[in-house]
């Protein structure tokens, strides 16, 4: 199932992916991460108050995962690690941008066929007729 979500062709949006993370998770705000060189959006996760002071703390972009409802430094296993230059607040103050740098590799936690971390987690298009994605780093 993992694999046909993560690399198929079939859009499977999960529409009631907020209301997930309503439940069950502590206090948590939704967090764009930004390659600060090249403004790329590699994910959009989710972080709370533990996980922005382990941000400022270790300098490492870490989140909030909300499947596993734990602390997520992000790299912390693999070793992609990502530099946080720049923490801002949007205007209403309910959501954050990191603005980071990669120390190596790429954030996504998917692979192309060549055995590389996908650079960010946004790599597939949806075709608007056929409602069928079409991956750019296969």
């Amino acid at each position: 199932m993992a694999k046909e979500l993560e690399e198929g062709t079939g859009f499977q949006m999960d529409w009631s992916k907020l209301a997930k993370v309503a439940e069950g998770n502590p206090d948590v705000v939704p967090v764009a991460v930004q390659d600060i060189d090249t403004k790329e959006l590699l994910v959009l996760a989710y972080a709370n108050e533990q996980a922005l002071n382990h941000t400022f703390q270790t300098g490492n972009a870490t989140l909030w995962s909300t499947s596993r409802r734990e602390l997520w430094e992000k790299g912390a296993t693999s070793g992609e690690t990502f530099k946080v230059i720049e923490v801002r607040v949007n205007c209403e103050q309910n959501s954050l941008l990191y603005l980071v740098r990669p120390r190596r590799g790429g954030m996504c936690h998917t692979k192309n066929s060549g055995g590389t971390p996908r650079v960010g987690c946004y790599y597939r298009v949806l075709d608007p007729e056929t409602k069928k994605l079409t991956n750019l780093d296969p």
